[in-house]
């Protein structure tokens, strides 16, 4: 039997970054992988559904080409080949992720595997099942779609994210249930490529998560482009009997019968914990997730789990941030536990959605007296040369001490523009800080600064 002072049972971003820092430090490493490696986020989710958001994009800016002066006769798109060059840039990350495996020198081992006592994993392909012995083990099997009664999915006319990237024909009509970032990003991708969009949202607001007032821009934004959205609603049933499907939404004014060619249900994840072994060995569970510690070790020695699987956010970036601190741990690093309050969310919708830390609501629910600033694109210069003038950026600090408590961007490339508020929030620098710090101009990056500037009462060009 082969002998690893790790096996990763799991190899997407939280799996195979986890492999490549455990060999970095030394430690004989194996990976196991049912799929394909990568997992969900390099071939089903954050990369693919960039890849048709981008297409979707440049279907925009050719809808808008006289906008800038241009002269365009004749343009169509072709949604097949939308979805294969989507296919094609997953395909081409997951060798990227077969190269790093080699050049770290890390065993992939393909197949089904389930954990057992004395730190055992047997892995099954096929007829065959080979078992192997590690020291560690690290649970990192990620999440799936995750289904109701009211909405069983049936992968035709019911579908999860996985299906919605490849569909092989493009809905006339599509209904979206949730909308969190998984819902909106593929709302905005088929309402630019010309599918009729309804959301369907339980809660008051679209991005619940986020600052009230990016949800109410995001909403101003999706109206004008012609994606109906129905808040403080249920899907009670859905009727796929016939041609199309007839979902039943109940509202505050009682029943409605929406019918669609697809429903798209985006109503949340489930951790993929069943079948690996969990209940033989003995790992404690609660609420469809595996409970661990600060350094990811469970009520077991030697098993580990990170990623979807646990209690902190379910975001690559979490995944692989836990992955590295894990295995710096287990080679005896001095870490120190993740900050799950500095881990910034994005949607790639258009406009984009980039936050770190609290929204102006939990601030104040927290006690705080607050300082806020918001600075709109319609003031950038850059913004306004791109034509990307929609969206604002906002920032929150603390009064008494300056502390950046938060911050919400809505707009062209805030996605890229977060990580100087997650810097500066883990740097603990301050308002006046930021204001000192110059910032290039003309740039989108440059509304962050004058943000604070607002919360400062110092803003210069509003």
């Amino acid at each position: 039997m082969t002998t690893y002072d790790i096996i990763i049972l799991g190899s997407g971003p939280g799996g195979y970054v986890t492999a490549i820092r455990a060999s970095q430090l030394g430690l004989k490493t194996a990976i196991v992988e049912k799929e394909s490696l990568g997992g969900v986020c390099l071939n089903w989710g954050c990369i693919p559904t960039k890849a048709l958001l981008k297409s979707a994009q440049v279907f925009e800016y050719l809808k808008h080409a006289e906008d800038y002066g241009l002269s365009i006769k004749e343009y169509d798109k072709d949604f097949n080949a939308v979805v294969n060059r989507s296919r094609n840039v997953a395909n081409g990350m997951s060798k990227g992720v077969q190269f790093l495996m080699k050049k770290n020198k890390i065993d992939v081992i393909e197949g089904h595997g389930k954990i057992f006592t004395g730190k055992k994993i047997a892995v099954t392909k096929g007829e065959k099942t080979v078992e192997y012995q590690a020291k560690n083990i690290i649970i990192a099997t990620g999440a799936r779609s995750r289904e109701i009664g009211s909405l069983k999915q049936d992968g035709e006319k019911v579908i999860g994210y996985r299906e919605a990237m490849t569909l092989p024909k493009q809905p006339k009509k599509l209904i979206v249930v949730g909308s969190g970032a998984i819902g909106i990003e593929f709302a905005y991708f088929y309402n630019s490529m010309g599918t009729e969009v309804t959301i369907i949202e339980y809660l008051d607001r679209i991005l619940p998560v986020e600052d009230e007032e990016v949800s109410k821009q995001l909403e101003r934004s999706f109206k004008k482009s012609g994606i109906k959205i129905m808040t403080g609603a249920e899907v009670t049933g859905v009727d796929s009997k016939g041609k199309g499907v007839k979902a039943t939404v109940k509202t505050s004014k009682g029943d409605e019968s929406i019918s669609a060619d697809i429903v798209l249900s985006a109503i949340g994840i489930k951790a993929n914990i069943e079948n690996i072994g969990l209940e033989d060995v003995g790992i404690a569970v609660d609420r469809d997730k595996i409970l661990v510690n600060d350094f990811y070790q469970t009520n077991l020695p030697g098993y580990y789990a990170i990623g979807d699987v646990t209690q902190g956010q379910a975001l690559a970036h979490v995944a692989s941030a836990e992955g590295i601190l894990c295995v710096e741990k287990i080679a005896g690093e001095h870490v120190e536990p993740l900050d799950y309050n500095n881990v910034p969310g994005c949607t790639y919708c258009s406009p984009e959605i980039a936050s770190v830390g609290l929204t102006e609501t939990q601030a104040k629910e927290k006690g705080f007296d607050i300082k806020v600033g918001k600075f709109p694109f319609s003031a950038s210069g850059k913004a306004q040369a791109g034509g990307n003038s929609e969206g604002f950026v906002k920032v929150i600090f603390d009064a008494k001490y300056g502390e950046w408590l938060g911050c919400h961007m809505i707009g062209t490339g805030v996605t890229d523009m977060i990580a100087e508020a997650v810097l500066g929030r883990k740097l603990e620098t301050t308002g006046h800080e930021v204001l000192k710090a110059v910032h290039p101009h003309p740039t989108m990056s440059e509304a962050v600064m004058e943000a604070v500037a607002d919360a400062y009462d110092e803003v210069i060009h509003l």
